[in-house]
């Protein structure tokens, strides 16, 4: 049995976890997400709020699949009752993001500012032109959209200028004045 499979999803009162045919849905007051799932994991029925995953294998692919989809569920219950947060901050002389609509202006040096188009499940927030904000009931959409704006111009490892996560720690590197001859 999984270390991670074996641990029950605590279900909210707000929450509504139904499984049909393979596939789990999770609807909450934030919105529904739904995830097909193996046929080797069994989704138990919700007893005292909580929900168990089990295996009808034991075999090493399974018990992986057992952890994951445990997880999977997890998130999506986290998600549609209190969403996931990433906050990226941009730092460098005259970095600045602007919302205008569904597109984010980014200005980091490049020539022209480059346009970030945001999808409809995602809502992002700039505060104080270096601050950015997304967030979004899906876990995996908000960290893949955070990860494709850091990678515009990601952190320089010898001024630390760029775009970072918050409470990212960047590590510079000395540059030729730190070596002596």
């Amino acid at each position: 049995m999984s270390r991670v499979g074996k641990f029950p999803v605590t279900v909210p009162s707000s929450v509504n976890v139904r499984v049909e045919d393979g596939t789990m849905f999770v609807k909450g007051p934030k919105g529904e997400l739904s995830q097909d799932y193996h046929s080797s994991i069994v989704v138990g029925d919700l007893k005292d709020s909580k929900i168990y995953l089990e295996t009808s294998a034991e075999d090493k692919k399974t018990r992986a699949l057992h952890g994951l989809y445990r997880q999977l569920l997890h998130n999506m219950v986290t998600g549609v009752s209190q969403g996931f947060k990433k906050v990226l901050l941009l730092q460098g002389v005259g970095y600045r993001a602007e919302l205008k609509g569904d597109t984010l202006l980014l200005s980091l040096g490049y020539s022209l500012p480059i346009e970030y188009f945001v999808p409809k499940s995602i809502s992002i927030s700039v505060e104080k032109q270096t601050r950015i904000t997304i967030e979004g009931i899906d876990k995996q959409e908000v960290g893949q959209i955070a990860a494709e704006i850091r990678s515009i111009r990601p952190p320089d490892a010898y001024k630390g200028k760029g775009v970072r996560y918050e409470n990212e720690y960047v590590r510079l590197k000395a540059g030729k004045s730190g070596v002596k001859k």
